[in-house]
């Protein structure tokens, strides 16, 4: 037998009511976002698992409660705290929320050590790590400066066969594309260093330097045939 307890709450007094229900450790089950039609206000409901609830109104015959929070009149640009740092599970339900409504669901403290799922930029919802996204970050710049130096240098080099030659300015505008190729693949090869260092930082050691062992080799052996 379940028997379902809903308790309506403001904004203001979620994260209170969400400790409490941890502190007697209630299990989360699911956050449901709605539109509400007539108004066009949001309402949130929050859905936990309370054994101890269970206890005091099924009378201990080893039934569960299935204890719901309510937030009701949310408007859409009112900010709502993440429940995030008492149950992580929560996020892929605030992230629906935030991606179907536009939900300002803030403070989400998420570490899925970079491997839930990865966003190119910072907000709101990214879960990359502080590595990665620092070597995205660098990749960006190191691209875009990569292209605006080969569009300025195929402009000079265009403009200088041109005056001096005849040249066409498309044969010089490749001889500098070639530098921003160059840059991009490096920038490229950096980042997947940095992911790859992300990867190897969440292993076990042990299989962390079997995997290490085994890059090393490849690289060894890509650079042989090159030499070749």
């Amino acid at each position: 037998m379940q028997k379902a307890i809903y308790t309506t709450v403001g904004i203001d007094e979620l994260l209170s009511h969400v400790q409490a229900l941890k502190g007697v450790g209630a299990r989360f089950v699911q956050m449901h976002a709605e539109r509400n039609v007539d108004d066009g206000s949001y309402r949130l409901l929050y859905t936990f698992i309370n054994v101890r609830a269970a206890q005091e109104h099924i009378a201990q015959d080893g039934s569960y409660a299935i204890e719901n929070l309510v937030v009701e009149g949310i408007d859409q640009y009112q900010e709502i705290p993440s429940i995030s740092s008492y149950y992580p599970a929560v996020f892929p339900f605030e992230n629906e929320a935030h991606d179907l409504f536009g939900l300002a669901i803030t403070d989400m403290q998420i570490d899925f050590k970079g491997f839930f799922y990865q966003v190119s930029t910072a907000e709101p919802m990214s879960v990359i790590t502080p590595e990665v996204k620092v070597a995205r970050e660098k990749a960006m710049k190191v691209r875009a400066a990569a292209e605006a130096k080969a569009r300025k240098a195929a402009a000079e080099k265009a403009a200088a066969a041109a005056a001096a030659a005849g040249e066409s300015a498309a044969s010089a505008g490749d001889a500098a594309g070639s530098d921003a190729q160059h840059d991009e693949a490096a920038a490229k090869a950096a980042l997947k260093a940095a992911e790859m260092e992300a990867k190897l930082a969440a292993m076990d050691p042990e299989k962390a330097a079997k995997v290490r062992a085994a890059l090393a080799a490849k690289a060894a052996r890509d650079k042989q045939k090159k030499e070749a």
